[in-house]
């Protein structure tokens, strides 16, 4: 099975360096036609330049490829806006969405400025919502899209210093899981990776030794992958890095449930608190009203409420 991209148009934020560079080179190499967006600011969001956006478009164009430099900036709605627009002016309906745009401003919740949490969460979290709300309802009407979000294992399972950052990241997450259930009947499949890559984010947080064997490519096979037609996965986190790619969920144990009807305690909770927290047998759920419908079974031993 080969991959192709030809006559797809795809859309890609923080694409001037790092892994979205990677994802730009790689699916124009596959026959994509990619807006390549890069504010051009440093790690810490600060300053911009049209320098790391045109120098990837010029690349892609030397190798014979097909793309568009955008400068606008996506925390921002009508930046996220005019992005989508370019790519309909210039190419057409955005087909493919990367949302990998980002910065850090890493110090420990005590000590953290909240512009500091704030401006994280407006380029990551509300900078994924508005480039997929300008985008969601030209995917909709034409019943195909394609859409990858970046998480962090930071967000799955938390690091010292990086409270917004992580609570971005899971928040990206959250955004996921509702997006695959509104965009399955129109063939929108909407996944997340979570890399673990040499980048300029990574710098100073991996050892040196490791940065070699978490080149960006390592990641760039999983998200060409998800960006394809033929991937009909919706809903997966995939983490990928150094060559390992694992599928991450979010997980509910069994739990200890009292009867009906009876006061329950906090001496209770105490009590049984191992059983609650034993996570033998621990089951994902695709959706809310799945998780509601397990509670209800083991109430009442009925496998669904009556209607």
């Amino acid at each position: 099975m080969s991959i192709r991209f030809d006559d797809r148009v795809a859309v890609i934020t923080g694409a001037g360096n790092g892994l979205g560079r990677s994802y730009a080179m790689y699916l124009a190499s596959r026959g994509a036609r990619v807006v390549v967006n890069d504010l051009g600011g440093q790690a810490d969001g600060s300053g911009q330049s049209t320098a790391p956006a045109q120098m990837v478009v010029d690349e892609i164009k030397a190798a014979g490829g097909e793309a568009v430099a955008s400068f606008d900036d996506v925390s921002q709605f009508e930046g996220a806006g005019n992005l989508i627009r370019q790519a309909q002016d210039h190419f057409g309906a955005p087909d493919i969405l990367i949302c990998n745009a980002g910065i850090l401003r890493d110090k420990s919740f005590a000590g953290m400025a909240m512009e500091d949490f704030e401006a994280v969460l407006r380029v990551h979290l509300l900078g994924t919502v508005y480039v997929t709300r300008a985008a969601w309802p030209l995917m909709k009407a034409r019943g195909y899209g394609r859409i990858v979000f970046t998480t962090s294992v930071s967000g799955l399972y938390g690091n010292f210093g990086q409270a917004n950052y992580s609570a971005a990241k899971l928040g990206i997450v959250g955004l996921m899981n509702s997006l695959k259930l509104e965009g399955e009947k129109y063939n929108i499949r909407v996944n997340t990776i979570a890399p673990i890559a040499a980048s300029r984010l990574g710098a100073g947080i991996f050892p040196d030794e490791a940065m070699p064997l978490l080149k960006p490519e390592y990641v760039t096979a999983a998200v060409v992958w998800l960006c394809s037609e033929q991937c009909r996965a919706t809903g997966d986190i995939i983490a990928a890095g150094a060559g390992r790619f694992a599928k991450a969920q979010i997980v509910e144990s069994p739990g200890i449930c009292f009867p009906p009807n009876q006061e329950v305690t906090p001496e209770m909770v105490a009590e049984n608190y191992a059983g609650i927290s034993d996570m033998t047998g621990a089951q994902a759920f695709d959706r809310s009203h799945d998780a509601v419908i397990k509670l209800f079974e083991m109430l009442t031993g009925r496998k669904e409420p009556e209607s």
